[in-house]
């Protein structure tokens, strides 16, 4: 067949051939512009629709956590919303994430007036929630509204900032407000996504942190963030203020720029929240001490140069004049150095307290405050952060509140300066601040209730500090414990040890301890019980109030009796995810003989906080009872893991090891990992020592109990090792 005839049968077979000019008019290409969209598009969804299956598979195999600030639960056969106790997990490593104080919110919201408090640690009312302002607002309205029913929710956690408030604020503007009370700006620095932060670091882009803040609450972006923390190792142990200590930030920084920029948009957008929930909301600046936290860090301004030799020498020079009790020449010796560098904090607090020595109290508190603004450790509200509070309150928003706390505070305190008689030390509020802020905020809010509540009102004057004291059940022991623990604070934690006028801070704090042991006495304790019945009494409807008690009594007598097995097992049905509860009902349960239930409090609270080493050992002390010893080295081992630095987990676990598995070689290398770990408790070592003695390394049995008399002479323990 020739050519002519092939090209003949192809004709017929495929069609007939076209030119490139007959084709383009028959069958038009696609312009590249079209291609490249196509190619954009499957760039783009392809991966979006892989990441959507990724995301449904994982919730399918149960891996992660849920990311909203509440949780559905049934509480008596009704829905309710508890806090989520892994909320924090997307903002702080699980290992040291922060917690809110438990709260139960009924789904179903009836007839009620419904309140939420945000902010961070100060709105939460560390030291002790116990006693925070939210709670006292409640007690407030309760007395003048006594028909009224009023739900205060402190939806408030620590060490969070306001990229965090305004994740908290969607979610409480989905259980039907009426009011939000808005306090915070203490941790905007340190806080995540803050200039000065050792957690997600800031981000210029306020958009960027967001979609940041959204991806890990998805599945994916627990699984990522999850896989990072693995390699990047995050501390095992929250270490407080003292986690920042290498996060200095000068004033002018021009980091803060961004950190003031965010604070205000997370605020109105908090605002716009309420709003859209259709919820008023009161706006408060926040009260910091001035007076009596002297700044915890100072830096020099970057072209010091040469003048810092002449700046020291004035500095210098006034010290040793301020320590002879000549303040007015310290006075104008530290004025010569504030000539060269005026932005030094710790300079301006000098000046300040000679001030103050002087009689001058108004002037001081204009050297506090800019010893308060200069502070390179910026663990507190600055005065920017107060002023876009109240220029976000001038805006005149609608169902806008505005409370000025900071200037409540000035005008309650000497020279208008606050301190020590209204803060614990730099942001935290004692009783009498927090009465002080709770009594600022219920005038508003007194101020802006329906009509319908307010002509409900039952009595005229606002309920006294006094009596709140009553009805709160804020005993002289509960004031002594507290006063004790900021004294413990003070003398260990570096933070505080490094601030200026540390012995004096010190020496007031010890003097009011040493006042409080008195008014206490050895009856504190049972009278404090007379008083928590009292308040019991009075509010029966206060779950909360009751709680404290149940921890109180069991914390203090450690006696099983019947109110506290009963009270106990009440507050674990009311609030089902109180950790705390849990495991205090499980070591109650094992003290009345009920192993069994007492190990499934144990494994609830486990499962409920993963995080939670108590839990944990509480579970593997009680699978050791029942006889089940390879559950029980699973348990101590991972409570050991959470918190490695507790004494008891090692001391338990080598115990098991040794008597009931018989593996000694196991049991010494849990002693030696405790030691190492643990090095200076005296019980551990003198364990380890009678451990050796068994063995007959009498030598080294020798040197742990010399270690372990010389960390505790009054040690006292049948037997010498050797």
């Amino acid at each position: 067949m020739n050519d002519e005839k092939i090209n003949e049968v192809n004709s017929h077979e495929n069609g007939p051939r076209r030119s490139g000019i007959e084709k383009e008019k028959l069958y038009p290409e696609l312009s590249r512009r079209r291609v490249w969209v196509f190619r954009i598009l499957a760039a783009i969804i392809m991966p979006l629709m892989a990441l959507f299956f990724l995301e449904i598979a994982l919730r399918l195999i149960g891996f992660g956590y849920p990311s909203s600030a509440f949780l559905r639960w049934h509480v008596n056969n009704r829905p309710v919303y508890c806090s989520n106790i892994k909320f924090g997990w997307q903002f702080f490593p699980p290992k040291i994430s922060r917690e809110f104080e438990n709260f139960v919110i009924p789904e179903e919201k009836g007839d009620c007036y419904r309140i939420f408090i945000l902010g961070e640690s100060a709105a939460m009312g560390e030291p002790d929630p116990g006693y925070c302002f939210g709670r006292q607002l409640r007690v407030m309205l309760h007395q003048q509204y006594p028909s009224v029913n009023f739900e205060v929710f402190t939806a408030a956690m620590p060490a969070i900032n306001s990229h965090c408030v305004a994740r908290i604020a969607r979610d409480c503007a989905r259980l039907k407000p009426d009011l939000f009370v808005v306090y915070m700006g203490n941790n905007e620095v340190i806080g995540p996504y803050g200039a000065g932060t050792i957690f997600s670091p800031l981000t210029k882009n306020l958009i960027l942190i967001r979609i940041s803040i959204a991806f890990k609450s998805t599945r994916i972006g627990e699984l990522i963030t999850s896989i990072a923390g693995h390699m990047k190792k995050s501390p095992d142990q929250w270490g407080g203020l003292n986690m920042f200590l290498s996060k200095q930030i000068r004033h002018d920084d021009e980091r803060m720029q961004y950190v003031y920029s965010h604070f205000q948009s997370n605020l109105e957008d908090i605002i716009k929240c309420a709003q859209k929930a259709g919820a008023k909301t009161i706006v408060s600046t926040v009260a910091v001490n001035l007076k009596d936290c002297p700044p915890f860090a100072s830096l020099h301004r970057t072209d010091i140069g040469d003048k810092l030799k002449e700046f020291d020498k004035f500095l210098q020079h006034g010290i040793e004049l301020e320590k002879a009790g000549d303040y007015n020449n310290a006075i104008a010796s530290y004025l010569s150095a504030a000539a060269i560098d005026d932005t030094y904090a710790e300079l301006q607090f000098r000046i300040g307290q000679c001030m103050w020595n002087t009689g001058q109290f108004e002037k001081a508190g204009e050297y506090y405050k800019r010893a308060m603004d200069f502070d390179t450790l910026r663990f507190r509200a600055d005065s920017k952060i107060n002023q876009i509070i109240r220029e976000v309150s001038d805006k005149k928003l609608k169902d806008v509140y505005f409370v000025d706390s900071v200037n409540v505070f000035a005008k309650a305190s000497t020279g208008n300066c606050p301190g020590y008689e209204l803060l614990w030390e730099h942001v935290h509020l004692t009783f009498a601040g927090n009465y002080l802020l709770a009594r600022s905020i219920f005038e508003r809010v007194a101020d802006i209730l329906p009509k319908i509540i307010k002509e409900q009102k039952s009595r005229e004057t606002i309920i006294t500090e006094a009596e709140c004291v009553k009805r709160m059940a804020y005993t002289e022991y509960d004031n002594f414990r507290l006063t004790k623990l900021n004294l413990d604070m003070f003398n260990n934690q570096p933070t505080f040890k490094n601030q200026l006028y540390h012995d004096e801070i010190v020496k007031y704090w010890t003097q009011n301890l040493e006042e409080l042991k008195v008014r206490t006495g050895p009856g504190a304790i049972d009278n404090a019980i007379q008083q928590y019945q009292n308040a019991v009494k009075l509010q029966t409807d206060d779950v909360y109030l009751a709680r404290r008690y149940a921890l109180y009594l069991w914390q203090t007598k450690k006696n099983p009796t019947d109110t506290v097995v009963k009270l106990s097992r009440y507050i674990a049905e009311q609030i089902p995810h109180d950790v705390l509860m849990l495991n205090q009902l499980a070591e109650i349960e094992y003290r009345i003989g009920d192993t069994d239930s007492a190990l499934k409090r144990a494994l609830k609270a486990s499962q409920l906080n993963p995080m939670n080493g108590i839990a944990h050992y509480s579970a593997g002390m009680l699978y050791e009872k029942k006889g089940q010893y390879n559950k029980a080295i699973k348990y101590l081992n991972k409570a050991i893991n959470l918190d490695p630095e507790v004494p008891l987990y090692y001391k338990s676990l080598a115990l098991i090891l040794l008597n009931d598995i018989g593996k000694a070689d196991k049991a010494e290398q849990i002693y030696r990992k405790g030691i190492e770990m643990v090095a200076n408790d005296a019980s551990l070592h003198f364990n380890f020592a009678m451990f050796l003695k068994k063995k007959g390394q009498f030598e080294e049995a020798e040197k742990e109990r010399r270690k372990a008399m010389a960390l505790d002479p009054n040690l006292i323990h049948g037997g010498n090792p050797k």
